[in-house]
């Protein structure tokens, strides 16, 4: 830019925007400038329903005021600390509430700032755990087709999500896939876990055989995959994927960058579905989406194992300069104390069987292919224009935003909803009442 060129604050063109149809967007922008519990705001003052939680991420609701209050008296009173070779009182204090709520004993934090990070934090340390174990053979990692990890090398090789892999060359070697666990024929409009599925675990195995276990470090799945369009884990599959990983050595990593937090009515999917991974990551809801933070939390076993040299040495050389930052450190402080004072966890659980009901009202509607949910999570597949894939999930999800003043995620032509675990009942039955609108306009272009 010229010295001379005067910058215009909403000048829309200087800013790339991630994952977004940018010449359209800068056409007719959907642009968000205040946001309060379920709502936010455009600038002109229009309230719009969220009905996503932001980015899956704001579980608490919208700039509340013990959250807002915490960061900015953090602000005021250490605004940042060195992350190597020191530390500050919240990020220890953090970590331990966080381990608290963990299953087994996932017990120990390593903190990063995002789940993207986080993946690939978690994929790091399950490499050099076997190295330090003395089995530096077990670099393999195996993902998942549908797969998201974030957007790192690390986790778009082990993710399964095709547009997010194809044009960034051949990503990491040594990597593979199971198949994802979605069947329309059969778990069509499946309310929580579908039965049907459970052997698809069973490839694990099949990796086993093919690679030699010696080989493989680690297999990384979403307990429920989000991003793709809402997939819940088959009736013991996710049962079946800790049994073969125990049997043969392998680190087990569940991504809850997604379903930690309240999403599924628990502090995380793990204690959900009863199964305890080696490395679990986090992020979006730890502070409601308010500071930016993300995380690994691994099993006791696997922190010692790094525990083993000369006191003045470094133990692992990973971190990044904003690991447990003060701001989101105080704000993750502050957003566990509202979801536990709330009890937004149980609420969650209690809301489940509303939401349900809600979302699967629409499963009549002639574009609607399939839903799924669980928890406070649910994906309406459309049916998809001929020629023209992703069309028709875009149109609904600017529809929504544009006529019926509501936020969606969109998919290709898969529509998300994952609202604030503060959601109320008339709330959920606005969201799908708005919805019907948009379906049956969208219906008619």
């Amino acid at each position: 830019m010229c010295a001379d060129t005067v910058a215009h604050p909403n000048d829309l063109e200087s800013n790339w925007l991630p994952f977004t149809p940018n010449r359209q967007f800068k056409r007719e922008p959907r642009l968000l400038a205040r946001a309060k519990d379920t709502s936010y705001f455009k600038p002109d003052g229009t309230e719009v329903l969220d009905a996503t939680a932001g980015l899956w991420c704001c579980n608490a609701g919208h700039c509340r005021d013990e959250i807002v209050k915490a960061i900015q008296d953090q602000a005021g009173e250490l605004d940042f600390a060195p992350t190597f070779q020191f530390g500050h009182p919240k990020a220890f204090e953090l970590a331990s509430r966080i381990t608290s709520l963990m299953p087994g004993d996932l017990d120990h934090v390593l903190f990063c700032n995002s789940g993207s990070e986080a993946a690939d934090t978690a994929l790091k340390i399950a490499i050099a755990y076997h190295r330090a174990n003395g089995e530096g053979s077990r670099t393999r990692l195996i993902g998942r087709e549908r797969g998201y990890h974030g957007v790192g090398f690390g986790g778009i090789s082990v993710g399964g999500m095709v547009a997010n892999r194809k044009v960034f060359g051949p990503l990491l070697a040594g990597t593979d896939h199971l198949p994802h666990t979605y069947n329309r024929a059969e778990q069509k409009f499946t309310i929580g876990q579908p039965a049907w599925g459970a052997h698809l675990a069973d490839d694990l195995q099949r990796l086993v055989e093919l690679h030699d276990a010696s080989t493989i470090a680690a297999v990384i799945v979403e307990p429920m995959a989000g991003s793709t369009g809402v997939l819940p884990p088959p009736v013991g599959y996710l049962e079946r994927l800790r049994e073969i990983c125990t049997k043969h050595g392998i680190l087990l990593i569940f991504d809850e960058v997604i379903t930690g937090y309240g999403r599924l009515g628990y502090a995380t999917a793990a204690e959900r579905f009863g199964v305890t991974p080696d490395i679990l990551t986090f992020a979006k809801g730890i502070t409601s989406g308010t500071v930016p933070m993300g995380g690994a939390v691994v099993r006791k076993h696997i922190y010692d194992a790094f525990q083993t040299g000369p006191d003045h040495l470094i133990d692992l050389f990973h971190g990044y300069t904003y690991s447990g930052h003060p701001l989101a450190a105080a704000a993750g402080i502050a957003t566990l104390d509202l979801y536990k004072r709330e009890n937004l966890f149980e609420r969650a659980r209690e809301m489940e069987p509303v939401f349900a009901e809600a979302i699967m009202s629409l499963r009549h509607h002639k574009l609607v292919a399939d839903i799924r949910c669980i928890g406070l999570a649910g994906a309406v597949d459309l049916l998809p224009i001929d020629g023209l894939p992703g069309k028709r999930g875009f149109d609904a999800m600017r529809a929504a935003f544009h006529d019926h003043n509501m936020m969606v995620r969109v998919s290709g032509d898969t529509i998300a909803f994952s609202p604030p675990l503060i959601i109320s009942n008339t709330e959920i039955t606005d969201i799908f009442d708005r919805f019907t609108k948009v379906l049956d306009q969208v219906a008619k272009a």
